[in-house]
């Protein structure tokens, strides 16, 4: 019954469409927060750490326009790697202190779900963005 659905179930282009869909729908939430209620926390945790204020705005960029960029399928490999990469900065700026406990609560890491987001977008650095993507055979797909 399902071999005339075979097709549709082994389609590796919507499993990357849905992991686009997913990983930059779901950063867009973060980065729509920061753009409207500001950037505060950020610039706070950089300047505990010496680091200038201006780095804040790296976040939202990596928040707002890869993520867009991710959806759309458009340089896919280069969003997910800015994607990859402010996902370890947030790792160790806000889970550092926590990265070997779980949530008492949850039982979950306490850095699941940065994690969770880092490796989602290391895979679509991997692979692109798929046949479903605006811009595809490119270095940067």
């Amino acid at each position: 019954m399902l071999e005339k659905y075979k097709d549709f179930l082994r389609n590796n282009d919507l499993g990357l469409l849905v992991l686009r869909l997913s990983m930059g729908g779901l950063m867009l939430f973060h980065g729509y927060h920061k753009a409207v209620y500001g950037l505060d926390a950020i610039v706070g945790m950089l300047g505990a750490i010496g680091m200038p204020s201006f780095l804040a705005y790296g976040a939202l960029l990596c928040e707002v326009v890869a993520p867009i960029l991710i959806i759309l399928g458009v340089w896919t490999r280069a969003a997910s790697a800015a994607m990859v990469a402010n996902m370890i900065v947030a790792i160790l700026m806000a889970h550092l202190g926590t990265i070997c406990s779980v949530d008492p609560m949850t039982g979950g890491w306490t850095a699941e779900l940065p994690a969770l987001y880092l490796l989602g977008a290391a895979a679509l650095c991997f692979t692109g963005g798929g046949r479903y993507a605006l811009t595809k055979g490119t270095i940067f797909d």
